[in-house]
């Protein structure tokens, strides 16, 4: 597998926990990975490509001329040497952007190796020019080309050039050279939206994300004694990264209408945005420790998701797991997994959302967690042995 992190936040614990179960089915699964720190449960699977600093020079060079995924040219060159030793069954790719590998490099050696290629998307950035979504611009560019980006400044983001045009026809021209290849994609949405991108001619299978329900599960603790919420309403959100396509102005908005009986608790926010928080908002900075998660996600009464753009969150169902209902944004797949154990409104509905939360309704589960569990590893264990 190939991915910009290993064991942590969404992507890197779907990466682990599919790479758990393989394993205790007899295969053996490595896990590349580009940034940050790996759980020592995960370090086994784990490979480098390239560098904190190999990261930090890619990344310069996208914000400079807008060219994410055409760096890290030595890192790249080097693990391909090691793929090639290591000469696995098949390759599945997951978030290949983030500043870490050089798609010329790889998906010119995944044409010439003609290996099974498996590629599971979490966002949008494989079929545009530039962004990961493109939802809160309104924009339908990527359907026949990419040009005059509006979300230039936007992840990943550049401050000079607009290049998008040309890396809309190099990803095009890259990643549709090779043949044989499946993509999944974890909500309806995006499958759909697929259909109409560069890869409308490749097969795409739908494969909810998994959650690991030994650690999403009713976890008690004393989170709320500890941060002052006894006898308070607590409204939780989580996020890698909490910025305007994630609805934090929103979260604020509705901190605003609240009275002294509720409390947000935002987790995942930078030092800065803590420091900006209105009081009946309690900032928490992110945290890789599930178990301390688990226990936030069942101290909360409702589990607030209003995002402006996403896939398929895992977060809805770690906190559905835990036995927190969901009430998101009717956006992309949000929509799909919120209503397992939830509900949905408009994008932007903040009243709607202060109305629900103070009616205090109940919600029914549509989906026993515990009777879904290992589908995902099920339905790509078929892919894999197509290979």
């Amino acid at each position: 597998m190939i991915n910009s992190v290993c064991g942590i936040r969404s992507t890197g614990r779907i990466c682990t926990d599919l790479a758990d179960a393989l394993t205790a089915q007899g295969h053996e699964v490595k896990i590349a990975y580009g940034r940050e720190t790996v759980p020592e449960k995960s370090r086994k699977y784990a490979v480098r490509i390239g560098s904190n600093t190999d990261n930090k020079l890619h990344g310069l060079r996208s914000r400079l001329f807008d060219d994410t995924g055409f760096g890290s040219k030595r890192a790249t060159k080097r693990f391909i040497e090691w793929v090639k030793s290591y000469d696995p069954d098949v390759v599945h790719l997951h978030n290949i952007h983030g500043y870490y590998i050089n798609i010329e490099l790889l998906f010119r050696y995944l044409a010439e190796a003609e290996k099974p290629v498996i590629w599971t998307l979490h966002d949008c950035w494989s079929f545009t020019g530039h962004c990961a979504y493109f939802d809160y611009a309104e924009c339908d560019r990527w359907k026949t080309g990419c040009h005059n980006c509006p979300q230039k400044k936007e992840y990943p983001s550049s401050m000079l050039a607009d290049r998008s045009k040309k890396n809309w026809e190099a990803k095009k021209k890259l990643f549709t050279a090779v043949k044989d290849m499946v993509f999944v994609t974890p909500s309806e949405w995006l499958a759909e939206i697929l259909g109409q991108s560069y890869f409308g001619k490749y097969p795409v299978k739908v494969i909810n994300n998994d959650i690991d329900l030994s650690v999403f599960r009713p976890t008690e603790g004393d989170f709320r004694e500890k941060n002052g919420l006894t006898g308070k309403k607590m409204l939780l959100g989580v996020a890698s990264v909490w910025d305007r396509r994630k609805g934090l102005k929103d979260y604020i908005k509705l901190s605003e209408k609240l009275d002294d009986n509720y409390r947000i608790v935002l987790v995942g926010l930078s030092e800065e945005q803590i420091k900006q928080l209105p009081e009946n908002v309690i900032g928490i900075s992110r945290t890789n420790n599930t178990k301390e998660l688990a226990e936030i996600y069942t101290a909360a009464d409702y589990f607030l998701n209003l995002t402006y753009e996403d896939n398929y969150p895992t977060v809805n169902l770690e906190a559905q797991a835990c036995g927190t209902p969901v009430i998101s944004y009717r956006t992309g797949g949000s929509t799909e997994s919120a209503v397992r154990f939830g509900t949905v409104v408009e994008k932007g509905a903040v009243g709607d959302v202060l109305k629900l939360i103070q009616s205090s309704p109940e919600f029914e589960k549509s989906l026993d967690f515990e009777e879904s569990r290992g589908h995902a590893v099920e339905k790509y264990m078929e892919l894999y042995r197509r290979g």
